[in-house]
């Protein structure tokens, strides 16, 4: 038998090991599985999955133990369906939903998936189907939640973006500027600030890595700052808060420098304790971000926004995706160490959608 046709019998699945201890991942732990593809019972459908969606958010569900040893790793997935026996899901039909870091999984009556996930048929002739786990998916409504939901921009306003080349920082920082606001970039490498002003066109960008990030920051924003959209904490963060303009917003959204740090105290009360001070004087309004508690009331008008600004090419993207299920947990820690470029994403079999594009690894938009 071919590979091809063994995949086609066969489940890969990676399992979490262990509450994982402090620290970033590691191999241990991640157990890799194979087993027989199932049978989708009463209820339920099969998918085979596309595209499996890496994003901080996973590491620190599983440093809290909201994933249990044992369990296949959870993810958002795009998938294809293979076999259904659910109303209005046929064989064929694209979905948005939540395989984890499988091969094959099954969605439906009694499958452990969070109820906010149930499957969405993807439009193929809105987007490409990625999108679905990035700019018009959970990654999408997460930057639309946080900034226009939560933080409410006015134009003129100066809004900073942490993380900005990432994929939740790169549509915050667009849809800022679709609301008139100045935009500021945070990011590392020097391509990725120039990706940041040139093809996402925000005002400014400036760079952790460089020797005066406070000054760099001051000299971006000469007005201050009156939206701050956080992704990554640490000392970006504290360059932040000496220039917070009175009344100001901040969104909570990640902290991805402290998802791999050595203390056992939760990253959020860090730096809540680190920035209250600052928070009560000026008056500021700070919201942590959990993006499910947005997806009843706000959804459909994001994605109706969304698919317009796509369309008429007010918002861009840019996916690195990775060819391979077995590269996830690799790829998993290179993400979290800022080692990817645009939103993360992992090709676990073809996408026919995009012909050979769809077999290539970092197709990139």
């Amino acid at each position: 038998m071919s590979r091809e046709g063994r995949l086609l019998n066969t489940n890969q699945q990676w399992i979490l090991a262990r509450t994982p201890p402090c620290g970033l991942p590691v191999a241990d732990d991640f157990t890799w599985r194979e087993g027989p593809v199932p049978d989708p019972g009463p209820g339920q459908l099969l998918a085979r999955t596309i595209y499996l969606s890496l994003d901080p958010y996973q590491w620190g569900r599983r440093r809290r133990g909201e994933e249990k040893p044992g369990e296949v790793c959870h993810g958002r997935t795009v998938s294809q369906i293979l076999k259904s026996n659910l109303p209005d899901y046929a064989e064929g039909d694209f979905i948005f939903n939540t395989n984890g870091w499988c091969r094959h999984g099954l969605t439906g009556e009694g499958v452990s998936v969070f109820s906010y996930m149930f499957p969405r048929k993807l439009d193929l002739a809105v987007a490409p189907i990625s999108t679905a786990v990035g700019v018009l998916g959970m990654l999408g409504l997460t930057a639309y939640s946080g900034l226009v939901v939560q933080c409410q921009p006015h134009a003129g306003e100066t809004v900073v973006v942490s993380a900005a080349s990432g994929g939740v920082g790169q549509v915050v920082g667009q849809i800022a500027k679709i609301l008139g606001c100045r935009v500021v970039g945070v990011a590392g490498r020097e391509e990725k600030c120039a990706f940041v002003t040139g093809e996402l066109g925000f005002d400014a960008c400036v760079s952790h890595l460089g020797s005066d990030l406070v000054g760099d920051l001051r000299a971006a924003c000469p007005d201050g700052i009156d939206i701050y959209f956080e992704n990554v904490g640490g000392k970006t963060f504290e360059a932040v808060l000496g220039l917070l303009n009175k009344g100001a917003r901040i969104t909570r959204c990640g902290l991805i420098s402290q998802y791999g740090n050595t203390s056992s105290r939760d990253p959020g009360e860090a730096w809540l304790e680190t920035g209250q001070s600052v928070f009560e004087r000026l008056g500021c309004g700070v919201f942590p971000l959990v993006v499910r508690e947005f997806v009843a009331d706000h959804q459909d008008t994001f994605l109706a926004c969304m698919a317009e600004w796509l369309q008429d090419g007010r918002v861009t993207y840019r996916e690195d995706i990775r060819a391979g299920l077995e590269t996830a947990p690799k790829v998993f820690r290179e993400m979290l160490e800022g080692g990817n470029f645009g939103k993360t994403l992992i090709r676990v079999s073809p996408d026919s959608t995009r012909g050979s594009e769809g077999c290539a690894g970092g197709f990139v938009h």
